[in-house]
């Protein structure tokens, strides 16, 4: 099965804009669309709490053919029109859809930032974990995040095999990221973060692209959207995951990063799995 995640950055501009960008954006969607994932994982929709609108459909159905749409959206006492997570798989799948609570700070729960789509034999779930921010001020909130989200791979673990994505919001290793040096203290790269990523590894979980590019410099799925030059220079930073259950590993075919082009910010990851 193949599989692709992304972090969109608003999928009704990606879908309604007129922008060069929002055109940048749907040129991907488009090279998404002819790989022909069995399962595309979205992040941070920016939609409202009602979800895509009728306009939105059209669009998605126009633009991916055979697909279903799952969606949650960021509702109160969370901030409207924030994060967000979306599921397209297609139609002749009929994976049940739950949409977790998982015990974090408020209101991190309220932000739609989990869906899991269970089949017979996995799970497939995605996450957008919680940006430690500017300045770390949710540096405290974030660890207690990671604790909760690493209990809920392990309960689903326990059940079946999980293969877990998204923006995980962390360079694991000094190898994830062009600057180390620069960024120890900066959210995404403080060793807190680091930390708990390594424990969830621990807890079970393979990085399917470090297990199969074990040594691959200046690959990354993530460069400064404001800084012009950051993907000319490849000043990038790897903070988009595969993970699967440790039991998985010997059914890994690739895991790799999908060409955005001149689009910065993240660019879609895919993953080839014998299932």
């Amino acid at each position: 099965m193949k599989f692709i995640s992304w972090n969109i950055d608003s999928i009704n501009a990606a879908l309604t804009g007129t922008s060069t960008r929002a055109g940048e954006t749907r040129e991907v969607l488009q090279k998404i669309y002819e790989l022909k994932p069995d399962v595309l994982a979205i992040q941070e929709t920016k939609l409202s709490k009602d979800g895509p609108t009728k306009k939105h459909y059209q669009a998605l159905n126009k633009m991916f053919p055979g697909y279903q749409v799952s969606w949650r959206s960021s509702v109160e006492p969370a901030r409207k029109g924030y994060a967000g997570t979306m599921y397209l798989y297609l139609d002749k799948y009929s994976p049940q859809v739950t949409y977790p609570q998982i015990g974090a700070p408020e209101p991190m729960d309220d932000e739609g930032r989990i869906i899991t789509l269970e089949f017979s034999n996995f799970f497939v779930t995605e996450v957008y974990t919680p940006n430690s921010g500017n300045g770390l001020k949710r540096l405290a909130e974030r660890q207690v995040w990671d604790d909760h989200y690493r209990e809920y791979l392990e309960k689903l673990d326990k059940q079946k095999p999980v293969i877990a994505s998204g923006d995980f919001n962390v360079a694991h290793e000094e190898i994830d990221l062009a600057h180390p040096a620069n960024n120890h203290h900066s959210a995404g790269f403080t060793d807190e973060e680091r930390e708990h990523f390594t424990k969830l590894l621990d807890a079970g979980f393979t990085d399917s692209f470090r297990y199969l590019h074990p040594d691959e410099k200046g690959a990354y799925s993530w460069w400064a959207q404001r800084v012009i030059t950051s993907k000319q220079n490849n000043s990038g930073w790897r903070i988009d995951y595969w993970l699967v259950s440790n039991r998985l590993t010997d059914k890994l075919q690739s895991s790799t990063m999908v060409d955005s082009g001149k689009r910065r910010d993240h660019t879609p990851i895919m993953l080839d799995i014998d299932l």
